[in-house]
């Protein structure tokens, strides 16, 4: 490459570090001023973010432990508390962001910022903050002098994570058809003997190996009577011939994961098997035809719930038909049976569908896909539909 070419190069390459850094930066100014809106109404002058996958959603600042970052949101300022460690990090990665480095500690160092920015009545995530954090920032702000009220709110960012953009949504495929290869690797590579350890690791090397940067929770692989274990942790059990075995699986990709279980047999399926995996088939197959954006979640999980209950399984199923998925791999919506978890499904929110049956001392079988809600109906995401054709 001559001279010429080189500078080009050079040239086109910025361009496009630019224009990209400059899109992204819109798009979490948008973020900012929705989130705004949210707080706004709620009377307060600025809002402490701290949960991860909302300071990433909000920021874009990718460091993986909650305690190296917090955001402060007001009116008209975004600031990223961090330390000396991720000074650079931090300021490469979040651009609409003020980055304060604080020496000693953050509880020493927000008083300031408070009195400067006149905040009064201060918001703050109940979920994440915890109560030693609590106290000791009230404590440096009395001892400032200041008097600021301290309002516990929840939820106000994950309401805006519930609806997902295109580019959103081409990570979460990204990181489904990842997830999906992998399990078929995995599923291929099965033998009686192995442990449900082995196999574990089994998924989670491939993922890496195949592109994953790291994954979106540990692999579940329960065999035999554990697979009547819904999140049952892999151990030394030894797969047999005739056993149903859950596998559940995500691979992380940009930040957004994927969610995927599957149950198989190794050797021919009995008829026990075939019995409850065609019920748990029917179950979904009714949620992913019916589920729509608009409907109340308790609904939304009657879909399935109602068919095996119908089929006296009603106590075997008991746990929710699904959850939302993206920068965390449990985040909202749910589609849970519980009043107090209900509401109103949104368009582009992203969900798992997985009813499941488990029988103590046999096992069990979870199918999951993962969704996209219009206003029309589910777009099933999953390339993989079945294991099983009967």
């Amino acid at each position: 490459m001559g001279d010429t070419d080189w500078g080009n190069f050079w040239l086109d390459f910025k361009r496009k570090v630019f224009k990209n850094l400059h899109m992204f930066k819109k798009v979490i100014e948008s973020r900012l001023a929705a989130l705004r809106d949210l707080v706004g109404a709620k009377g307060v002058d600025g809002f402490l973010v701290a949960g991860l996958a909302n300071r990433r959603y909000l920021s874009g600042f990718t460091a993986e432990d909650p305690d190296w970052g917090m955001l402060l949101v007001t009116p008209d300022r975004a600031l990223l508390f961090t330390d000396f460690r991720y000074q650079v990090w931090a300021q490469q990665e979040a651009p609409a962001f003020h980055i304060v480095t604080y020496k000693e500690s953050l509880d020493k160092t927000l008083p300031d910022y408070l009195k400067d920015l006149r905040v009064g009545r201060l918001g703050f995530e109940e979920v994440y903050f915890t109560y030693r954090q609590y106290h000791r920032f009230k404590k440096s702000a009395q001892e400032a002098g200041l008097k600021v009220k301290w309002l516990p709110l929840e939820g106000l960012v994950e309401e805006l994570r519930e609806v997902k953009t295109a580019e959103e949504l081409a990570a979460i495929r990204r990181a489904l058809t990842l997830t999906e290869n992998v399990f078929q690797q995995v599923a291929a590579a099965l033998t009686p003997g192995m442990t449900e350890a082995q196999a574990a690791w089994e998924i989670e090397k491939r993922l890496r190996q195949e592109g994953s940067e790291g994954v979106a929770f540990p692999p579940i692989v329960a065999a035999g009577p554990n697979s009547a274990r819904p999140h049952h942790q892999s151990g030394d059990y030894v797969l047999k011939t005739g056993e149903p075995i859950i596998i559940d699986m995500g691979a992380r990709v940009d930040g957004y994961c994927a969610d995927l279980t599957r149950t198989l047999v190794l050797g021919e399926p009995d008829e026990q098997f075939r019995k409850i995996y065609s019920l748990v088939r029917q179950a979904q197959d009714r949620a992913e035809r019916e589920l729509k954006a608009g409907m109340e979640s308790l609904a939304g999980d009657a879909l399935a719930r109602d068919i095996i209950a119908a089929a006296g399984y009603g106590e075997a199923f008991g746990h929710s038909l699904g959850h939302g998925v993206g920068l965390a791999v449990h985040e909202a919506p749910s589609l849970s049976p519980y009043k107090e978890r209900s509401s109103i499904l949104k368009a582009d929110s992203v969900m798992t569908v997985e009813p499941g049956i488990y029988l103590t001392g046999w096992g069990g079988v979870r199918l999951e896909d993962m969704v996209r809600l219009t206003d029309e109906g589910a777009e099933v995401l999953n390339g993989l539909r079945d294991f099983y054709e009967w």
